[in-house]
């Protein structure tokens, strides 16, 4: 082969490389959904805890809808099963704390499984944070109503990801929600109840999981607070019932994270609302931040990032 077609050649060869190599990595954020490209972002998410619940009602659409005005990755929810059925977001097993039930109805301590949808989103899920916060001069949210688990995935998900708190009932409810909807892995999906997450595992494998802790007991045990501490152990046992996020307190370690991250896990930490507390999770390399105060949480990250030298 004569000499001069080489570099020609060496050119061509190196062209091909740079092209297929590019290629794959096309294909590769291709096959990424829409919350896997999310969570492996290079820095701390910040996740809206029950919506911006700081100055709106927790778990309302105007809280859901402030937290993505606020630039929250994710919006946090937490649903029950009603009477009939239908998914309903609420915090609180009972509806006294939150509702005006009580007034409504003239009994205390009614569980969510005890109404039926309609009458659920029927009370008044607003006038008790109003009555709380008198004087702090906030927009009056008196008549705001419990909204359903669909409709706040409507709200939510136009421009923004939900992170779906399981409090009871099955996986298979939620999950034909999430297909009917066509949100599949368009959301994250968490639960203390470790069963749930193996069963919505098993019925779809392509769903990203949270699983909550510390649990108060283990292997029928009651824990200490020494043992509800993230570690190998826990690591291991949420990578087995198919979780990709380790949801935890401030309960970590570094070694534990970076243990983690090695399984290819992530780790959020929650309630943190304190900058110092949420600076000493990012140094421990936790990878998201669930808080009620969304503003607060930017603020810390930013003024976190203008030190020099700092990498997250």
């Amino acid at each position: 082969m004569p000499t001069a077609k080489l570099p020609i050649l060496q050119t061509a060869i190196f062209t091909a490389l740079i092209l297929a190599a590019a290629s794959m990595a096309a294909q590769s954020a291709e096959s990424l959904s829409p919350v896997e490209t999310l969570i492996n972002l290079p820095r701390p998410l910040v996740i809206g805890h029950r919506g911006y619940n700081q100055i709106a009602p927790e778990n309302t659409l105007p809280s859901f809808k402030l937290a993505k005005m606020a630039g929250a990755d994710m919006v946090e929810l937490d649903y029950y099963h009603a009477k009939d059925g239908r998914l309903v977001c609420i915090h609180d097993d009972v509806l006294d704390r939150t509702t005006d039930a009580i007034a409504r109805w003239g009994e205390k301590g009614t569980r969510i499984s005890a109404r039926a949808g309609d009458a659920l989103c029927s009370l008044d899920a607003g006038a008790w944070f109003d009555k709380k916060n008198a004087g702090l001069h906030l927009p009056s949210y008196t008549g705001t109503r419990l909204p359903t688990l669909a409709e706040s995935l409507d709200l939510i998900q136009d421009g923004n990801m939900t992170l779906i708190h399981h409090k009871e009932g099955d996986a298979g409810t939620c999950l034909k929600l999430l297909r009917e909807k066509k949100l599949v892995n368009k959301v994250i999906v968490q639960s203390f109840e470790w069963d749930y997450l193996k069963d919505f595992h098993n019925l779809d494998t392509n769903q990203v999981l949270g699983a909550l802790g510390p649990l108060w007991g283990r292997n029928g045990k009651q824990l200490k607070d020494e043992e509800k501490v993230l570690d190998q152990s826990w690591v291991d046992e949420i990578k087995s019932i198919g979780a990709r996020v380790a949801v935890w307190n401030n309960q970590i370690t570094r070694e534990s994270v970076d243990y983690a991250h090695k399984q290819g896990l992530k780790v959020w930490v929650y309630t943190i609302n304190d900058p110092g507390m949420a600076n000493k999770m990012l140094d421990l390399g936790a990878d998201g931040i669930i808080t009620d105060n969304t503003s607060i949480m930017w603020r810390t990250i930013a003024i976190r990032n203008s030190a020099v030298g700092n990498p997250r």
